[in-house]
């Protein structure tokens, strides 16, 4: 659930912090505090959009932060597969930063992608924001909503679909490749069979670039090296160690002490004539092979030339060979290459066709039973006579199938089905956000749900259903709603105002955690809406007083 929303130089507010508590959260204020910028700044913080103007003005960045704690087992293992491990008791922390350039989103402190950021949020949170109701004018929605609610049912022939959908996409491709003249493929098969000649004749070893290189580097240079040990020699010749060794042994008939000097004289004598040696066998043994350098550098051109046409290495080459040569082959064959990818593309389509039947079935299945439960909830929210269809179509194939479904409704007696966006009003598509809502929080295991202002365009009884069908499901979900009615207020278990000050001569939203009093006080601020006597004090402890007793009923229930 949602621990804690920390919010920082965002629109209206400089700094709050708030912590929510299980089941039904409910926040209250009068119009203009900045009730929907709370809820907005959590959008933000899940990858909304950013707006130019969302930085308090004179801040030279804003900051959204949000804490998760995930005590279910099976949803840390889900997170883990989305590469967010958690241990019991550790929180998950979701922020975002933005700057009027850029903004920066992470968990856990670990900077991620929005499409990263949007896939691991949805597994904790679902947002339902002021004015969502029209998202049921779109049936794109309403498949979605459908697949939603029969996911477990459906995961597999989505994924049978998707890869049926990817591998006709891939024939279609193929097939596609036949559609050259005959001169077009006389020409194309003349480079191909060029292009095979050139690399069989070449015949590219691997390492050989690397041979190649050091082979002519040595070539290169060998003239300067030819003249280096031929003046060393020259030297080394010139180096009269032997008469050198002479004069001393004549000294030593005066001084046997010089002998040692000698012998240290002898040693190099002996060294130096065995380099002389080495040294002119190498010249004597060496020769400027200039038609060994001319080819091992044009060997080495023709390798440099292949490796930039045909691949990096020998390997990418040879994996260039191959395909050449299948294309070939394909293009000798042209005609019966041609028939052989019609038939498979006949035949993916076939199990295309085949894998969305079977998706659109079990879709139809799934739509009835959703139909029936989301029209009871109706019922439920005060639709007194009310019936809920779903039409099922039919488009061209694609990854999720070839279904369309579009929400149907009858909202009066007599009435035929209509899509909903001809029946339903604003409040009436409101509510039935929420009976949709309502039965798919039955099946999902997203902890959180947020409403913001869930009671557009309804008052009275409405309303009362209202609340009911929302504590409902804060019996298995922590709700979080914004509301300008005292029914649902009346039911919250954790009761939040906002209000907005001035401060440093600017508006400033704040909010903050009611008590029982100070929850009734606000119950009385919406029922009375002008001045508080005691009489709406009185209204508003019983209203507070029969809401808990009926929660108490109601979660009993369910």
């Amino acid at each position: 659930m949602l621990a804690e929303l920390n919010v920082r130089d965002i629109a209206l507010i400089k700094e709050i912090s708030v912590s929510f508590g299980e089941g039904l959260n409910i926040l209250t204020g009068e119009t203009g505090t900045g009730k929907s910028v709370i809820i907005g700044s959590a959008m933000l913080a899940l990858g909304g959009k950013i707006r130019a103007d969302l930085i308090r003005k004179g801040a030279s960045e804003g900051y959204v932060e949000m804490v998760f704690d995930v005590t279910e087992l099976e949803k840390r293992r889900r997170l883990s597969e989305l590469g967010i491990e958690l241990s019991e008791g550790d929180p998950l922390v979701i922020s975002r930063k933005i700057t009027p350039q850029r903004s920066i989103s992470r968990i856990n402190g670990e900077t991620v992608t929005l499409q990263r950021l949007r896939a691991i949020s949805s597994e904790l949170i679902d947002i339902y924001g002021q004015n969502e109701h029209q998202s049921l004018l779109s049936e794109r929605e309403h498949l979605r909503i459908l697949d939603g609610f029969i996911a477990d049912e459906i995961r597999e022939l989505l994924q049978e679909t998707g890869a049926a959908y990817r591998a006709y996409r891939e024939a279609l491709e193929r097939e596609s490749s036949f559609s050259m003249d005959e001169s077009e493929r006389l020409r194309e098969a003349e480079l191909c069979e060029y292009e095979i000649n050139e690399i069989l004749e070449a015949d590219v070893r691997d390492g050989e670039e690397e041979e190649l290189k050091k082979r002519y580097r040595k070539l290169s240079g060998m003239r300067e090296v030819m003249g280096s040990m031929g003046r060393a020699a020259e030297l080394l010749r010139r180096c009269q160690t032997g008469e050198a060794m002479e004069e001393i042994r004549s000294a030593m008939h005066y001084d046997e002490d010089l002998k040692q000097i000698y012998d240290e004289l002898s040693d190099a004598d002996g060294i130096l004539a065995g380099a002389l040696r080495e040294m002119d066998d190498y010249l004597e043994g060496t020769e400027l092979d200039e038609r060994s350098l001319s080819e091992t550098e044009e060997r080495l051109e023709l390798v440099r030339r292949l490796q930039q046409k045909y691949g990096r290495d020998a390997a990418a080459i040879q994996a260039y060979l191959e395909k050449r040569q299948e294309r070939l082959s394909m293009l000798r064959d042209y005609e019966e290459s041609r028939r052989l990818a019609a038939e498979e593309v006949k035949k993916a389509r076939e199990e295309l066709d085949s894998a969305c039947q079977r998706l659109s079935d079990k879709r139809k299945k799934g739509a009835e039973r959703l139909c029936k439960l989301v029209e009871k909830e109706m019922k439920d929210l005060n639709f007194s006579d009310v019936r809920f269809g779903m039409d099922m179509g039919r488009r061209e194939p694609g990854p999720e199938g070839f279904d369309t479904a579009a929400f149907m409704a009858a909202l009066n007696p007599g009435e035929e089905l209509k899509p909903l966006a001809e029946v339903a009003s604003g409040g009436e598509l409101s509510r039935t956000m929420l009976a949709i809502k309502t039965v798919l929080a039955q099946t999902d295991d997203i902890p959180t749900l947020i409403f913001d202002e869930i009671d557009t365009g309804i008052s009275g009884r409405t309303a009362q259903k209202v609340s009911e069908k929302l504590s409902l499901i804060s019996a298995g979900h922590q709700v979080i709603c914004i509301t300008h009615l005292p029914q649902i207020a009346a039911m919250a278990d954790d009761h939040f105002a906002i209000s907005k000050s001035e401060s440093e001569s600017r508006n400033v939203t704040t909010i903050e955690r009611l008590n029982h009093e100070e929850s009734v006080r606000e119950l009385a601020r919406l029922l009375s809406g002008a001045e508080l006597t005691e009489s709406v004090y009185e209204n508003a402890r019983e209203m507070k007083a029969l809401a808990e007793e009926l929660k108490g009923k109601l979660r009993g229930r369910a």
